[in-house]
C-alpha cells in the first residue's frame, strides 16, 4: 500500500509570527484520517518570524526531533538544557515522564524554518533526555545520512524507539535508492525543492507512505535542490 499526502492537503496555521503546515493532526487541526503513520505522530513544517516563538509548554512521553533548515532556533527546558539550534543541526528531546520547554527564533532579523517531528517512544515515563548534533547538508548530497536511530549508528542521535530518520540532498541529476522492507513502515517527506520518486514528481511538503511494500525505490533530483527525509518505522 502506498499512501500519498500532498503539500496542499496539509493542515495550515497562520498566526502572524508563525506559519505552519501539519502533515498529521495537530493542535486545532484535526482530521481523523490523518492521525499519524505508525509511531510517527507529527511532521510540522514551521516558519517562525523574528522575535516569535513557542512560550514554555509541557510534553510527556514523546520523542521530539527538530531539524533546522534555515535560520536558528533558541531552546530552553526545565531540565537545564539551553542553546541555539542552527541550520544543519538536529535536536532531540525525549519528553519522558514530563518536561517543559520553549523554542524561540534566535534572530531578531531573519526567520527560522524547521521541521518538528514527533515519534512515539517504545517506553513510558522514562527520564527526560536531550541531544543536539550538526549534520552538514553538503556531506549528504547524493547519499543517505542517518540523523537518528535506536543505537546511535554512524554518529546519529540515539532515540527511544526502533526507528530511524535518514536525510539526503539531491541536486539535479543526483540519484539515490531505498530498499523497502515489507516488515516495516516507511514515510518519505520532501522538505525542500523537487524530487522524482519513481514516476512521481514530489515538491516541498509532499510525502509518501509505504506499508507492506517491498522492492527498491529510486529517487532523482530535478530542478531546485531537494532535501528529503526518510522514516524507517516499526509497525
Amino acid at each position: 500500500m502506498v499512501v500519498e499526502r500532498s503539500a496542499g492537503q496539509r493542515g495550515e496555521v497562520s498566526l502572524g509570527w508563525l506559519r505552519s503546515r501539519h502533515t498529521f493532526s495537530f493542535g486545532h487541526y484535526h482530521d481523523p484520517a490523518w492521525m499519524g503513520f505508525g509511531p510517527l505522530r507529527v511532521v510540522n513544517d514551521d516558519t517562525v518570524a523574528p522575535g516569535g516563538g513557542f512560550a514554555p509548554h509541557r510534553h510527556a512521553n514523546m520523542e521530539i526531533i527538530s531539524v533546522v533548515l534555515e535560520g536558528a532556533l533558541a531552546h530552553k527546558d526545565s531540565a537545564g538544557n539551553a542553546g541555539v539550534v542552527r541550520a544543519g543541526d538536529v535536536q532531540w528531546m525525549s519528553a519522558g515522564h514530563g518536561i517543559e520547554h520553549s523554542e524561540y527564533n534566535a534572530s531578531d532579523a531573519e526567520p527560522v524554518h524547521f521541521l518538528q517531528l514527533w515519534i512515539q517512544p517504545d517506553r513510558l515515563n522514562a527520564q527526560p533526555a536531550y541531544d543536539q548534533r550538526h549534520f552538514d547538508p553538503a556531506a549528504r548530497r547524493g547519499r543517505w545520512a542517518t540523523l537518528v536511530s535506536p543505537d546511535g549508528v554512524d554518529g546519529s542521535i540515539a532515540i527511544r524507539q526502533q526507528a530511524r530518520v535518514l536525510a539526503t540532498r539531491l541536486e539535479a541529476g543526483d540519484a539515490v535508492a531505498l530498499a523497502l522492507d515489507p516488515a516495516r513502515l516507511h514515510w518519505l517527506h520532501v522538505a525542500t525543492g523537487e524530487v522524482q520518486v519513481g514516476d512521481r514528481l514530489l515538491r516541498a511538503g509532499d510525502a509518501l507512505g509505504f506499508a507492506d511494500e517491498g522492492g527498491t525505490l529510486q529517487l532523482r533530483g530535478v530542478g531546485e535542490a531537494g532535501d528529503v527525509l526518510w522514516f524507517d518505522l516499526p509497525h
